[in-house]
């Protein structure tokens, strides 16, 4: 650290231009991020994968497919404006075969119906494709356009509103904050700087690795929920000691000791964000790995910011930090704080039992939280490819059944009189099974019962020529589809335990499994055998990284613990305010991966002030070695920026609450709840009322020579 603050010291001119001239180039790449980013990363490496490529190869099916809603309005040709736009969009020439409503009776209804446009183009390769079909059916009355391509473009779409309704709501919100907290114009300004340049130099990152990296379009809002409200943080925290330093010091001394103190706290806090990011690609699905790979990369570089942009900007400005003074900013809050954290300590037990007591009634809802793969729910109901989806969903789908495909392997021909046997007992095995509705194989298309009776039948010519389209469905070379519809939605525990059931089932011949259930299977698997690695990388980790900052074994045990029940209890008020509606948002499912997401995010986050706040404590305690009067004094002088970093972090990411993906939505508020209980709660009643509890304990350390002396002397507490 010593040599980071001689180089900024010595260099600083030179620094500054390297910067500048960083800025300039990687904010050229970040423009094009949005246009890297592809689905919700919702997607995991495993059987759904291997069937759906067998299905998209062997039998035909499209890679992705958009959908036309029609809805027929008074004085106009309903099938004429069908037969319009279908003609029109044959002619697109990514559109391998259309499915029409004319051609098939279960797709047309009096008044509404829908057509298929197939493609073998990956769905996040149809950004023109999309553009040319909504060009195509926005000259026609009743035409809507939807699909899962379609949907995935309009929430990258929906994202990048949200990101602008964010920023134009949160960072007004914390330049306030930050001259309430500063009281000068400049020293205001600076961390908004430095988390702009943050957030600028990852997009442009992570657009480049782009190319050779699938990037979930959430990456859009959680890179700068993350990198503003961690690098405004890290700011507050650096730009109030460097003032404290000032007043005693010249600008180089202070950047030094700076430097040493609070960029010490900010390179462990970094690392507990860090770790808790990384561990979350344990977890093998898109959406976790990217986030993941996009917090780590904002992390590392708000590090880079905080320690050398940042000094060299307050090197550059001296004293002029306090320039245009517009609040006047005086000791007295130090002494407010003194007062509370003696009153806190006066009655440690009580204040203990009281903030334990208040988290665990937040904790009881959890009991009550169902999690669910975000879908088309994600988007806003104000966008038509919602909404028309949502009308195909209703006039032709059962929202009650879900198909499954199984694709069977066999060296033997299916047509003989083995492997038509063979055929037989699967489709027996699996309709056998209660929530199976229908099973669908050439024995149903034919109304031939029997395997013996099928064969007899296929030597005719006539009969095979018949059931020809039908075999081709069905068989091709040695795998065969048997497509099952079964009775239960695709997202539900039934759903979920049939998959586990046959996957484990011994099946006369090799069956891969796919299909939505098999797909929702794959994913809630994924996450429920890897989270507990994930959670158990975080725990030790962050115990390692706090024990060897401050030499202590029961300061990172609390720090964990109280992080761990500060949590859950905020998964329990998102359960309150989404699943039940309160403060009138709109009901929904807990997103499945919130709870990792925010718990990996926050974990880290939260030790931000855990280390600033012990950091403080820890120095006055190497000073007058008593617990007491460390504690207080620590509380005393970091509380007031705690509470402005804190409330930056709120209100960052809690203006996310006011923009229109559910997902995104739900994480923003989590996170801000969590550090809202964190900041409050936790830092300001459960911490001090601990620390006095334990005492001199706090610094037991089996390995710190002489420490057995130091706990048999009481400090001045007594």
């Amino acid at each position: 650290m010593n040599s980071i603050a001689s180089a900024i010291v010595k260099a600083n001119k030179k620094l500054l231009f390297f910067w500048l001239a960083i800025v300039v180039v990687f904010g050229y790449f970040a423009l094009d991020l949005p246009s890297k980013l592809e689905g919700d990363g919702f997607r995991t490496a495993g059987e759904y994968e291997d069937v759906e490529e067998t299905l998209n190869d062997q039998f035909g099916f499209p890679k992705s497919s958009i959908l036309l809603l029609f809805e027929a309005h008074e004085d106009e040709d309903f099938q004429g404006t069908i037969t319009g736009v279908l003609n029109e969009v044959k002619d697109v020439s990514a559109i391998t075969s259309v499915s029409s409503p004319l051609d098939d009776a279960s797709m047309f209804k009096e008044d509404v119906a829908y057509a298929s446009l197939n493609m073998d183009e990956e769905p996040e390769d149809m950004k023109a494709v999309i553009k040319e079909v909504r060009s195509i059916a926005g000259d026609y009355t009743g035409v809507s356009v939807t699909g899962a391509p379609v949907i995935s473009e309009d929430i990258n779409k929906a994202s990048q509103e949200d990101l602008k309704t964010a920023e134009l709501i949160g960072i007004p919100v914390a330049l306030v904050i930050l001259l309430f907290a500063f009281g000068s114009v400049v020293a205001s300004i600076v961390p908004v700087i430095v988390g702009a340049v943050t957030v600028i130099l990852a997009f442009g990152v992570l657009t480049l690795m782009g190319d050779s990296v699938n990037l979930s379009v959430f990456l859009l809002n959680v890179v700068p929920m993350v990198g503003l409200a961690l690098s405004i943080d890290f700011a507050l925290l650096f730009i109030n000691r460097y003032r404290e330093e000032l007043e005693s010091n010249g600008p180089a001394a202070a950047i030094r000791t700076t430097i040493l103190t609070a960029g010490r706290s900010i390179l462990f806090s970094a690392m507990c964000v860090f770790i808790g990011l990384g561990a979350m690609m344990v977890i093998q699905i898109d959406i976790f790995l990217t986030i993941a790979l996009g917090g780590m990369v904002v992390v590392s570089i708000a590090v880079l910011t905080a320690l050398t942009l940042l000094p060299a900007i307050l090197f550059l400005i001296g004293e002029n930090i306090n320039k245009w003074k517009v609040i006047r900013v005086g000791q007295s809050s130090v002494e407010r704080w003194r007062t509370f954290a003696r009153w806190v300590m006066k009655r440690p037990i009580v204040l203990t039992l009281v903030a334990l007591g208040v988290l665990v009634v937040g904790i009881i809802p959890i009991q009550n939280m169902n999690l669910s793969i975000p879908t088309i729910e994600s988007l806003p109901e104000s966008y038509e490819s919602r909404a028309a989806y949502e009308s195909i969903e209703e006039e032709f789908l059962n929202p009650d059944q879900s198909q499954v495909y199984l694709v069977a392997k066999s060296d033997q021909d299916w047509l003989s009189e083995e492997g038509l046997e063979a055929w037989q007992q699967l489709k027996e095995e699996v309709a056998d099974e209660e929530l199976v509705e229908s099973v669908s194989t050439l024995f149903s298309v034919s109304e031939i019962g029997t395997s013996d009776e099928l064969y007899q039948a296929l030597q005719q010519e006539q009969v095979q020529s018949q059931l020809e389209p039908a075999i081709n469905r069905f068989v091709q070379d040695e795998q065969l589809l048997i497509p099952v519809v079964i009775d239960t939605e695709a997202d539900t525990d039934k759903a979920q335990q049939l998959m586990r059931e046959w996957n484990e089932k011994d099946w006369n011949v090799e069956v891969q499994i796919g299909g939505q259930p098999k797909f929702n299977q794959e994913i809630y698997d994924e996450i429920y055998d890897k989270v507990g690695i994930s959670v158990a990388i975080i725990l030790g980790s962050t115990f390692t990284i706090l024990m060897l900052a401050f030499k202590s074994i029961l300061i990172p045990l609390k720090a964990i613990f109280m992080n761990v029940i500060g949590l859950t209890s905020t998964f329990g008020v998102l359960v309150l305010l989404f699943q039940n509606g309160l403060l009138g948002l709109e009901e929904a499912d807990i997103a499945l991966v919130l709870p990792v997401l925010v718990f990996s995010l926050v974990f880290g986050l939260s030790m931000d002030y855990e280390v600033f706040l012990i950091s403080r404590i820890h120095e006055f305690y190497q000073e007058t070695k008593d617990n007491h009067y460390s504690t207080v004094e620590g509380l005393a002088n970091t509380s007031k920026i705690i509470t402005s970093a804190a409330l930056i972090m709120i209100v960052i990411t809690g203006a996310f609450a006011f923009t229109n993906v559910m997902p995104v939505k739900q994480i923003g508020i989590g996170i801000a709840i969590a550090i809202f209980i964190d900041a409050t709660i936790i830092r300001l009643l459960l911490v001090p009322s601990l620390m006095k509890l334990l005492g001199e304990l706090n610094w037991w350390f089996p390995f710190k020579k002489g420490h057995s002396k130091k706990m048999k002397k009481e400090g001045r507490s007594n």
